[in-house]
């Protein structure tokens, strides 16, 4: 199948050459690259959250293999679902799925099913595509898209993947989508998504859900999050760097209500 994108016009310019444009406003040019195996970033409307994952994406070398997880913010779908085959359109370009990483994955898993609804109209797994193919055209990728709430489900998802890029035998990296604090002030969304964040920058995946949980911190992604740190070390992974945090009151003016963004690097 053909997945035609959700929030393009909208979250992103609509047209190649506007895309093109806007991504080159957020990739920093001339940043020494490192090998990931994991990364951290937001996917809000590029205008609020783009100069964060552009700080990051722009950090790594982005290989030809990717795994996106993500949230599901509609509740459509499967609570923990992969898509197996097609293309992902974005302006100007067709990504393709890599059906035996996606197997592989789903064969390892006990929660994860096939399913398209769920990535049907999700925004936070499409706004990284424009990115990662920009910084690498030859990318291939899978898309799942979790709404768990256990770190068990967590280790499932993160283990399946952990195998399944091992027997690949090829470099990959393995992005989680999440904002941060929503509509808290700035200066409380600083201070509770430290908290979080130290917890990632650890490579403490069972300590990040229950710092979210105990501090009531609203991480959409923390999921995904998660079972990408149990992905990474199982890779292993040994080290985290903040890359950069930013809120939306630094772009709206409005310090009383923001969203938090994060953009990290595990390798």
């Amino acid at each position: 199948m053909t997945r035609q994108p959700a929030v393009a016009g909208q979250f992103y310019p609509g047209d190649e050459k506007g895309l093109k444009r806007e991504l080159e406003r957020y990739i920093v040019k001339g940043q020494k690259k490192v090998t990931a195996l994991g990364a951290l970033a937001p996917h809000a409307g590029y205008m609020y959250s783009g100069a964060v994952a552009g700080a990051v994406y722009s950090r790594i070398e982005i290989p030809d293999l990717i795994v996106i997880m993500c949230p599901n913010h509609s509740g459509l779908g499967a609570r923990a679902s992969i898509m197996l085959n097609g293309t992902w359109e974005i302006p100007g370009a067709s990504v393709p799925i890599h059906s035996q990483l996606a197997e592989d994955i789903l064969n390892n898993s006990k929660e994860l099913e096939q399913d398209s609804l769920a990535h049907l109209r999700e925004h936070s797994l499409e706004v990284h595509l424009p990115f990662l193919y920009y910084l690498n055209p030859k990318i291939s990728f899978v898309p799942i898209c979790l709404m768990g709430r256990s770190y068990s489900f967590c280790e499932d998802v993160g283990r399946a993947v952990a195998i399944a890029v091992k027997k690949t035998k090829e470099k990959a990296l393995i992005v989680a989508s999440s904002d941060m604090t929503h509509y808290e002030s700035h200066d409380e969304a600083k201070k509770k998504d430290r908290k979080a964040i130290d917890r990632i920058l650890d490579l403490d995946p069972e300590g990040l859900l229950d710092i979210v949980r105990t501090e009531g911190i609203s991480m959409c992604g923390v999921i995904p999050a998660t079972a990408m740190l149990v992905a990474a070390k199982e890779l292993g992974a040994h080290r985290a760097e903040l890359v950069k945090y930013a809120t939306s009151g630094e772009v709206s003016g409005d310090y009383d209500q923001v969203v938090g963004y994060a953009g990290i690097l595990v390798s």
